[in-house]
């Protein structure tokens, strides 16, 4: 039965890396010889085709802004659902609970608009807002929140420290493996959003990689150009997928310790 098993594993991790191997042959081939020629001219001519440079900028400044961010307002929140008493806790969070399970594309309309409204259209900003709270991060954080003793927040108190001391000095480092892994899904989320910042950008100086890969795309001519498009393809997806390679047992023992299966 194991046997089946790590078959079965096995057969579904190739079928699922078939397309990437795909975009990697795509990429290094030379599509004017005949049969199969090592190149990096696709790589060359797709750098220089479009401004990946300022792309990549653009993708780091949104996913690490999002990022500080949404660990500030999750830990509060996550510290006010798990240890604070108020009327009406639980219909609030359950409130942010409906969140998750709403599309995000049905919020697009009334986001846009809100943003339009603020005058911040065609920003880094823009896209970064409606991210700026997590109700899975929250959701995840106050878990674990919970089964931290209360002693450790007595103590604490009792040593001087106000709430957010102790916050910081006390519930911060025991809950270091959900931190990693709700940083690991919020990275890989936003570096790979598509549809928000297509939408609310017009500019390459705010473009993040994602989009940048779609203009390119639709610029380039179809046949010729799809080892192009493969090479800049593989700009966009190199850094997620070296970064897995590098830290896979982090990847692992932080779920694993965030309780998320």
């Amino acid at each position: 039965m194991n046997r089946v098993i790590n078959l079965s594993t096995h057969v579904l991790a190739i079928l699922w890396a078939l397309p990437l191997f795909g975009i990697i042959y795509m990429a290094f081939k030379d599509t004017k010889v005949e049969g199969f020629s090592v190149t990096i001219h696709n790589f060359i001519e797709a750098w220089n085709s479009a401004p990946f440079a300022q792309y990549y900028l653009n993708t780091f400044i949104i996913v690490i802004g999002i990022l500080a961010v949404q660990l500030v307002t999750i830990t509060l929140a996550a510290y006010v659902f798990a240890r604070m008493n108020f009327v009406g806790q639980g219909i609030v969070f359950l409130l942010y609970l409906v969140q998750i399970m709403i599309p995000i594309e049905l919020l697009i309309f009334p986001n846009s608009s809100t943003i339009a409204q603020l005058g911040i259209y065609d920003t880094k900003l823009a896209i970064m807002i409606p991210y700026f709270i997590s109700a899975f991060g929250i959701f995840l954080l106050r878990q674990t929140f919970k089964g931290i003793p209360y002693e450790l927040e007595e103590a604490a108190k009792m040593e001087g420290c106000n709430r957010i001391q102790t916050i910081w000095h006390v519930y911060v480092p025991l809950a270091k493996p959900t931190y990693i892994a709700f940083g690991l899904i919020s990275v890989s989320g936003q570096w790979s959003n598509f549809l928000w910042p297509l939408i609310i950008t017009d500019s390459d100086s705010n473009r993040p990689l994602t989009v940048g890969l779609a203009m390119f795309a639709k610029a380039s001519d179809s046949g010729a150009q799809w080892g192009v498009v493969a090479a800049a393809t593989l700009f966009v997806i190199l850094p997620l997928l070296l970064a897995f390679f590098l830290f896979q047992r982090q990847f692992i023992s932080s779920f694993m310790h965030s309780g998320i299966k």
